[in-house]
């Protein structure tokens, strides 16, 4: 009677070890599952696809996502030499240059001017692009940003210069 005793003891033993680790995992998976389901739910993708914190934004004109800080930079009128590209518009136009797309600092949407002919400004309400000695950019009748057509940032001085 001992030996059924004791024998029937270590199987309730090990049984409720048993139910007691299948507890266990099934509260982690569900832990881990909603985890990982989380980290899938972030989203740093704009409507359009483009990835935000890579720096990417989505061109009107172009129909693609595009760096940010691409495209033709006009600095500030006030500044001239402006080392901050956070300070700075960028110009993007389309195949023909029909279409020129304003990336206005610190505002998260572009604005798309259309110009009637070559050699025509761009225009669109009260602002205007002017292709003179690069671009200008006007809101009404005020400079806003100035630029000299070439794409990227601008470097003032370099490590290499001599004196």
């Amino acid at each position: 009677m001992k030996k059924i005793t004791t024998l029937l003891m270590i199987v309730l033993i090990v049984s409720s070890c048993r139910l007691i680790d299948q507890d266990d995992d099934s509260e982690e998976n569900p832990k881990v599952a909603a985890t990982v389901k989380d980290s899938t739910m972030v989203n740093d993708k704009d409507e359009n696809g483009c990835l935000a914190s890579a720096g990417y934004v989505w061109s009107k004109v172009n129909k693609e996502c595009v760096k940010g800080f691409s495209g033709i930079q006009l600095n500030p009128a006030n500044k001239p030499a402006n080392e901050n590209e956070t300070q700075s518009a960028y110009l993007l136009f389309n195949e023909d240059a029909s279409k020129a797309e304003i990336f206005l600092p610190k505002d998260t949407t572009s604005i798309v001017l259309s110009r009637a002919a070559e050699g025509k400004p761009w225009i669109l309400n009260d602002w205007q692009l002017v292709p003179w000695k690069g671009y200008v950019l006007k809101k009404g009748t005020v400079t806003m940003f100035s630029g000299d057509g070439e794409i990227g940032k601008k470097e003032i001085e370099t490590d290499t210069q001599q004196q």
